[in-house]
């Protein structure tokens, strides 16, 4: 039997990169997918729509359902939970992958930057969180995923405004961890230990192919927290190779993207 099968998960920000990425792994292991981010119709500027994920996801014999949502706004968000009810009875899985890039100074950060980080990656995570949290404490329990770094206050200069924002969501995880105890819920945070090809490092020019991994490791070790039992694994800020290592895995080879080098380890204060 498949790790994930009977579950009804949604990934935010799923339209392309790390999120398609996630919904194509969670596809392969049973999961009913929910392909949720602003991409519905096709740009020449960014590949992949909503669309064209649930296609990819139905062809690997997975349900699918495409929901245009952009998580600053609310009404989106509550529409999104409704959907996914509607369409499939349950939420068991959340993954808060749609994200917002900002590496400025403070006196280079206009406020309407600083509301786009805060509102797509703090507020955006918790504003979903809060709208299928009833679902799953109903149908006996979920997992919530935030991509977010374990706190390091030396990575901030330069970039506050985003530190502040993905800290947000780890802590986040942290303390919804708490709450949920004894009703079956678990939130945990996790971050990749080299950079990710994505669409964020390729539009900032950060690094290039012998320094990213492939996106499917993120996508793996998040099948492996939404495989656990979440009153074993919560409240954690997980980074995701030392993770998989921690469950047996070993071999990291098929995740380079230059398949010659095997990218370094960075942290925030790095880049």
């Amino acid at each position: 039997m498949r790790r994930l099968e009977g579950k009804v998960a949604i990934v935010t920000g799923a339209s392309r990169g790390i999120g398609r990425a996630v919904a194509l792994a969670f596809a392969r292991e049973g999961a009913a997918v929910v392909i949720a981010a602003k991409s519905d119709s096709p740009s020449p500027r960014l590949p992949g729509t909503i669309h064209t994920v649930a296609d990819e996801v139905r062809a690997l014999g997975a349900r699918a359902l495409a929901v245009k949502v952009d998580v600053r706004d609310d009404g989106d968000v509550d529409r999104m939970a409704a959907e996914t009810v509607a369409a499939f009875g349950r939420i068991d899985v959340l993954v808060n992958n749609a994200g917002a890039l900002w590496w400025r100074p403070v006196v280079e950060t206009p406020m309407k930057r600083y509301d786009l980080v805060q509102g797509i990656n703090a507020r955006g995570s918790f504003t979903c969180t809060r709208a299928v949290l009833p679902h799953m404490v109903a149908g006996g329990g979920g997992h919530v995923v935030m991509y977010s770094p374990p706190v390091d206050t030396s990575a901030m200069a330069g970039r506050v405004a985003y530190c502040m924002s993905k800290f947000g969501m780890t802590l986040f995880a942290i303390g919804l961890a708490a709450e949920m105890r004894g009703r079956h819920v678990a939130a945990n945070a996790l971050w990749p230990v080299t950079l990710i090809e994505s669409q964020a490092t390729i539009n900032f020019g950060l690094g290039g192919p012998k320094m990213w991994r492939k996106a499917d490791i993120l996508a793996d070790a998040t099948v492996e927290i939404v495989a656990s039992s979440p009153d074993e694994l919560t409240g954690q800020a997980l980074l995701d190779e030392d993770f998989l290592r921690s469950r047996g895995w070993t071999d990291f080879t098929r995740y380079r993207c230059d398949p010659e080098h095997e990218p370094p380890r960075f942290s925030l204060g790095e880049v």
